[in-house]
């Protein structure tokens, strides 16, 4: 793989506090086994909720693959010790409308429709929708209608982008399970997760 392959395929997105310290402990166990991390969560509201989003480099993952992350990762959070209390472990899918969180997201599903929040202002805005045009240059690019310009395609600077995710359309679902029978070709077809499909494990 090429150093720029390299970049692309690494997140840009950057947990903070404890979901920080989780991302850094779990994403190279995740690597060991085949899966990406894709986004790390501490939920402290009611029961404590760890959760930890992940996919093959594909962008499948199935109920199996699931509860092999969970078996491995119960104990070594348990080792590190690093949330306090009962907790429950909980792996997913990123799902249909998943986040994007590396420069290869932006290219894997361009032609699709995108929301963009930006750290600060960019022309007076921080927030963008529109049709994904890839990444370019440390930029991602993205079709705007602008109300004084009609259609305009834009290139946001990736270490502003302070969070982005698909939006739901019939034509990214249609893609969505396209893709996904394309990943589990001789798989059982009941043991593929689909949007916001999760594994729990008690702590």
């Amino acid at each position: 793989m090429t150093e720029g392959a390299v970049a692309r395929s690494e997140r840009f997105v950057r947990e903070t506090g404890l979901a920080a310290t989780l991302a850094e402990v779990v994403e190279p166990v995740l690597h060991d086994l085949g899966f990406r991390l894709v986004r790390a969560k501490v939920d402290g509201r009611g029961e404590m909720t760890v959760q930890i989003m992940a996919e093959r480099p594909d962008g499948t993952i199935s109920i199996d693959d699931c509860e092999l992350i969970s078996r491995q990762l119960s104990p070594l959070l348990d080792v590190h010790d690093l949330v306090p209390g009962a907790y429950r472990l909980e792996i997913s899918s990123p799902g249909i409308d998943r986040p994007l969180v590396r420069p290869s997201d932006f290219e894997d599903w361009a032609g699709h429709e995108a929301k963009i929040e930006l750290s600060e202002m960019v022309d007076g805005r921080k927030r963008f929708r529109g049709r994904l045009e890839g990444y370019e240059d440390g930029e991602i690019r993205i079709e705007v209608d602008l109300p004084e310009v009609g259609a305009t395609v834009l290139g946001l600077p990736l270490d502003l982008i302070g969070d982005a995710k698909l939006v739901l359309t019939d034509d990214l679902i249609r893609e969505a399970l396209t893709r996904a029978k394309k990943g589990k070709k001789g798989e059982d077809p009941e043991g593929s997760l689909g949007a916001g499909d999760e594994v729990d494990l008690e702590d």
